[in-house]
């Protein structure tokens, strides 16, 4: 595997076959997923052209620390599931760079994601190409059917429209990935993030400015609505933390799916452990700006 730098790596965004070099530098990857007729819209060239920014950021502009990369299957389904935050879905990019780069045996993330993000031009052919898929029961099942990992953030939009004042508060979980892994037996990853509630400072959410323009929220950041596009959504060069857990194999009967008052205490149980590392971790971090 050739051993660039992000620099050099944002370089070939101006090449015009980005495959060659995903097949250079993530062999595993390219490998696996480069004959995939994926019926959500997966794309391996669009992925191609994103890598080099996104490893950009996950190396040079958010300096990320990540531990536990190995905790996550190399094979078989299972639901990775963390807390959500910073308006746009960059966690869930990062931790689609850290499963292409980092893990052992290189493996796709399928987030399944809410209807809005698929009803803003432009921004819905690009994560369904870049592996993200609309949230339904429907597709939530065929994926873990078809041996996919799949990530939920069961804070959902909550998480992401959080203001400054209420980060690494976490809302409470919806609880449906529990159900999801006691009716398919599959493991539960829980992943903590510190960084992305600071990429944006969310000074207040504008509730009617965003039913007047139809958005689930309408935040008003240090740059955003203030700065053209596209420096509008420039985030923070914040230091950023993941932690991921081991697997946790519920091993219940998949006749207790539904036992509400089962899955909402796994849920619960499942939450605070994420917010007991985010505590940790904001209480020991000695920087929140990259040097």
């Amino acid at each position: 595997m050739a051993n660039r730098s992000p620099l050099q790596a944002l370089s070939t965004l101006l090449r015009s076959d980005p495959i060659s070099y995903l097949k250079q530098d993530r062999p595993l990857y390219y490998e696996k997923y480069q004959k995939d007729d994926d019926k959500y819209g997966y794309s391996l060239r669009t992925l191609a052209h994103c890598e080099p920014f996104f490893q950009y950021c996950f190396e040079e502009y958010f300096k990320i620390q990540l531990t536990g990369i190995e905790n996550i299957p190399s094979t078989g389904s299972g639901i990775l599931v963390g807390n959500h935050s910073g308006m746009l879905p960059i966690d869930a990019v990062m931790m689609t760079m850290a499963m292409c780069k980092l893990h052992p045996s290189p493996r796709r993330v399928r987030y399944l994601i809410t209807n809005f993000f698929l009803k803003v031009p432009g921004l819905s052919n690009w994560m369904q190409e870049t592996g993200q898929v609309r949230a339904t029961l429907e597709n939530a099942t065929n994926l873990i059917n078809e041996g996919e990992l799949i990530g939920i953030y069961p804070e959902g939009i909550r998480g992401v429209s959080k203001t400054f004042q209420h980060r690494y508060r976490l809302i409470d979980f919806n609880p449906g990935f529990v159900k999801l892994a006691i009716t398919h037996q599959i493991p539960i990853i829980p992943i903590s993030t510190l960084g992305g509630d600071e990429i944006f400072i969310n000074v207040k959410n504008l509730n009617s400015v965003a039913r007047l323009v139809k958005m689930p929220f309408f935040p008003v950041t240090q740059v955003f609505p203030w700065l053209p596009f596209p420096l509008m959504f420039l985030p923070l060069p914040v230091q950023w933390q993941i932690k991921i857990h081991k697997p946790i194999h519920l091993n219940i009967d998949p006749s207790q799916a539904h036992n509400r008052h089962l899955i909402l205490k796994i849920a619960r149980e499942i939450q605070y452990t994420i917010q007991k590392d985010l505590n940790e971790m904001y209480a020991k971090r000695k920087s929140l700006i990259n040097n």
